[in-house]
């Protein structure tokens, strides 16, 4: 397995080169199998992003949208995934795309597994595009090196989609797709921007353990390819 890495000088540059290699892989996939899907990540970094791609051409209704995490708040929190991706994403060309949402009205995440399981099989399978991002502990979608459940999170025959993740170094529980889940994938990417992020994938490129930091399972275990800019 290995990680490529294509780094931009801005990104405004990042953004746009990224935006168009996401969209040739939506095309094909519509072209192959007549639908599409995508997963992302929250957070800040994506942002710009997402509103970038939002104003590409594409049969976006063809296209299936869902999230790599959620925090367990209402979608109308400023700390919901749903709710940046809907401003910024499921906008201007983008909005015809079909959300698959992972915020369910249960009240602990954990008795939603299996229902936020059942609706992302509405997805095709293996994800057309998965987008992952990196906390400055090494974790990735909600698979917190912090959590008691990260062993089972990062469990490669677990059969599990979904696991509720308790953190005890962020707020909010979570739900996040686990590891084979993310691994389901026909591409990933690592998105990237600052240097303090490129100083922690050096730590992360420097040592093999998963459990320290979560994202080198994916890295060990796929091809990933990384797009950074300072």
């Amino acid at each position: 397995m290995a990680l490529t890495q294509s780094k931009f000088r801005t990104t405004a540059q990042l953004n746009t080169a990224f935006s168009r290699k996401i969209i040739k892989l939506l095309r094909d996939g519509i072209d192959e199998n007549g639908r599409a899907s995508l997963v992302v990540s929250g957070g800040r970094t994506p942002a710009e992003l997402f509103n970038t791609l939002s104003q590409s051409n594409l049969e976006w209704d063809k296209v299936d949208i869902s999230l790599a995490d959620e925090r367990w708040v209402e979608n109308t929190d400023e700390a919901s995934n749903e709710k940046m991706l809907r401003s910024e994403l499921l906008i201007n060309n983008a909005a015809n795309a079909n959300f698959v949402s992972l915020k369910t009205q249960h009240s602990n995440a954990a008795d939603a597994v299996l229902t936020c399981t059942a609706n992302l099989q509405k997805m095709r399978t293996p994800f057309d595009v998965l987008i992952l991002g990196m906390g400055e502990d090494g974790h990735t979608a909600s698979l917190f090196p912090c959590s008691e459940q990260i062993a089972q999170g990062l469990d490669l025959e677990s059969g599990d989609t979904f696991i509720a993740i308790q953190p005890t170094s962020a707020p909010n529980q979570r739900m996040s797709l686990t590891l084979p889940a993310l691994l389901n994938s026909n591409q990933i990417f690592l998105h990237l921007t600052g240097e303090s992020k490129k100083d922690v994938l050096n730590t992360v490129l420097s040592d093999d353990d998963a459990l320290v930091m979560p994202i080198r399972a994916v890295i060990n275990n796929a091809d990933v390819e990384l797009l950074w800019a300072p």
